[in-house]
């Protein structure tokens, strides 16, 4: 059995790094960066800003081989403990053939942070190097003077020593869009009848819009995975969704079902699906239950994961406990 390789726990003072691998930002929205930049200074760490984050042009920041080049750089530089993508994008998946993937397994990692289709190259590089990644907020989220108390989590998760735990709880509340704050009570549901669950193991997941593209290409090792780290643990699935309804995220999990990516699962976390529709009569909870109920394998949904403000930070491949009862839940993410 093999272990999971964790980077070293963030301190103050260390080197992050920005850069974009996915989509930058237009100009009318360099204020974003600027906030941010300033906000995380004041959190006592020093930034470094790649020159990719600050245009956009068809989806993505710059050509492929430029967002690799910048990306490979902070990946290979003893300097930077951390890279945080400013948000997500379209086309990561882009980059993954010209990553050299076996030179990254002889460095020493460091941490990278994102959602959305920053989940890419979080999900393939865990799968394919056995380092830890975190699935949380990106740069422009961590930019407000004031974070909510879920999001605000990501630093705390990112400075836990290996063999440590760290847990977070559901939030009291999400946005249920853009132009608001907060104002929705949150509540976590059980699929089916019961009134309470837990289950336990190793986390592993991503947007599912982005990293289902991955299913039968070298980046997505997900049987090797659960063969070399998942034998005694088994997994947590967590996924999320954005601009996808309920008929898309059937079709979607239907297929990660028939290639096996769901044998060895003791759990599934369903993050608030972002810009979701039914197709017709047909609800998120019936794809969940076609899928998982002949399975036997319990799934939470609503859970505070991705587009759907605020979000916890997960890492993929951390051992973690969830348990959910009255509409609250809780996740343990030992480091180990």
């Amino acid at each position: 059995m093999r272990k999971i390789i964790y980077p070293e726990p963030l301190q103050q003072g260390d080197t992050i790094a920005i850069t974009a691998p996915s989509s930058g930002l237009e100009s009318d929205l360099h204020h974003l960066l600027t906030r941010s930049k300033a906000n995380l200074e004041k959190l006592g760490f020093t930034i470094v800003e790649g020159e990719t984050i600050w245009t956009n042009d068809k989806c993505v920041s710059t050509s492929k081989e430029a967002r690799v080049r910048e990306l490979e750089s902070y990946l290979l530089d003893d300097r930077v403990k951390a890279i945080i993508p400013p948000w997500g994008g379209e086309f990561l998946m882009e980059l993954l053939p010209l990553i050299n993937w076996e030179g990254l397994k002889n460095q020493q990692p460091n941490w990278i942070v994102g959602y959305s289709d920053i989940s890419t190259l979080l999900f393939a590089y865990t799968l394919l190097t056995g380092y830890a990644t975190a699935h949380g907020p990106g740069y422009v989220d961590i930019g407000p003077d004031k974070v909510d108390d879920t999001t605000v989590k990501w630093l705390e998760v990112l400075r836990t020593q290996q063999g440590q735990r760290v847990t977070q709880t559901s939030s009291s509340q999400y946005r249920s869009s853009w132009g608001n704050g907060q104002d929705t009570p949150t509540r976590w549901e059980i699929l089916g009848d019961r009134i309470s669950e837990q289950f336990s193991g190793r986390l592993i997941g991503g947007c599912m819009d982005t990293i289902s593209i991955l299913i039968g290409t070298e980046f997505a090792p997900v049987e090797q995975f659960s063969e070399d780290y998942c034998q005694d643990s088994g997994m947590i699935w967590y996924l999320e969704s954005c601009e996808m309804n309920a008929a898309d995220i059937y079709r979607h999990l239907w297929q990660m079902r028939q290639c096996g990516w769901f044998n060895n699962t003791n759990g599934v976390l369903i993050g608030r699906a972002a810009g979701y529709s039914p197709c017709k009569n047909f609800e998120l909870t019936d794809a969940l239950q076609k899928i998982f109920v002949p399975l036997n394998i319990p799934v939470l949904y609503n859970v505070d994961i991705g587009h759907v403000p605020p979000q916890m930070t997960l890492i993929n491949g951390a051992f973690a406990e969830v348990v959910c009862s009255d509409g609250k839940g809780e996740i343990t993410m030992t480091f180990s």
